[in-house]
Parts: structure tokens; C-alpha cells; sequence
């Protein structure tokens, strides 16, 4: 361990703000606890002491290339964010939702075991997901199958979802 690593990697998005610790067992040595993007609510901002080193994400600059050019449907990446212990089985199920699918918050929380008036309490906890598209919170929608609630703006949600050729369908 040792260390908070940085760089910015374009993309159709605009630039994403990758943020991780160093961490001689992961690919690249790094593992990633940040991915954010410009404008987005509660991005990552540059702290004193992080080092800026585009070497160590050169992987993880190489998957996201590969996502965006419709190549590739799964990341292989270290993931190293911090969250409760409820954050943290609501982005596991996050990280279960296939590419090219979507789901409800409902049946988010469904699959942890959340009672239906957990919610809101699921919508916040995917509100707080720090790992914006390798952990795909774009692929939740509202119960009519309405594009809700993405902290980089519903026009990036929409490009996603398009992009994986997702179209959410409203409930019957």
C-alpha cells in the first residue's frame, strides 16, 4: 500500500478523474477508489499529496477505451471504495447488473434483502457509488423504466445505457 495515485483519461464523456492507491497485488499496481467525471455531483477533487501518474492506470485507461469502443462488456479492474456496510451490499448488487440490462431501485433492493421502504435508501446509497461507470449505477431506472437520478447528468446515463444498447422498458 502507500500512496494516492491520479490521472484524467478522456473519453465520450468527457474527462474522467481516476483516483486510486497504490497497491503492489493489484493489475497495474493500483487500485481504484475514484472514477469521476467533470460536472458530476460529489466528483472527486485533487487533494495535496496525490501524485499524478498516468503509468499506473495505463490497464484501466486500456478498459475504458475498450468499453466505450463497444469491445468490452466486463471490467476486470481492483476496486477500492469506502462505504458503509449498507453502501457496500448495494454496490455489490450494482456490480452484479449484466452490460446491456437495467433494473429498478425496487428490485435493488429486492436482491440485498432491503424491505420496499428501503428505497430511497438504496437510491442514496447508489447516489454515493464513487466508482461512476465500472460500477454501473447507469443501469437503474425508475420503476416506469424512466431515466432517474445519475450523478454525472441523465444525458450521460442516457449515452450509457445507448451505448450498451440497454433500453429500459416500463414495468407492466
Amino acid at each position: 500500500m502507500g500512496g494516492i495515485v491520479h490521472t484524467t483519461v478522456d473519453s465520450p464523456l468527457g474527462p474522467l478523474l481516476l483516483v486510486g492507491e497504490r497497491d503492489a497485488a493489484a493489475p497495474g499496481g493500483v487500485a481504484l477508489r475514484s472514477l469521476s467525471m467533470s460536472g458530476q455531483k460529489r466528483a472527486a477533487v485533487l487533494q495535496d499529496g496525490w501524485v499524478d501518474e498516468p503509468a499506473a492506470f495505463a490497464g484501466i485507461a486500456e478498459q475504458l477505451r475498450g468499453y466505450f469502443a463497444g469491445e468490452l462488456t466486463d471490467f476486470t479492474i481492483e476496486l477500492r471504495a469506502a462505504g458503509t456496510e449498507f453502501q457496500r451490499r448495494v454496490w455489490q448488487a450494482l456490480d452484479a447488473i449484466p452490460y446491456g440490462a437495467t433494473t429498478t431501485y425496487g428490485r435493488l433492493a429486492e436482491r440485498i434483502g432491503a424491505p420496499r421502504a428501503a428505497v430511497r435508501a438504496v437510491g442514496a446509497a447508489i447516489g454515493a457509488n464513487p466508482l461512476l461507470l465500472v460500477r454501473p449505477c447507469h443501469r437503474v431506472v425508475g420503476a416506469n423504466g424512466a431515466l432517474t437520478g445519475y450523478a454525472g447528468g441523465l444525458e450521460r446515463k442516457e449515452f450509457l445505457l445507448a451505448r450498451e444498447g440497454a433500453v429500459p422498458q416500463p414495468l407492466g
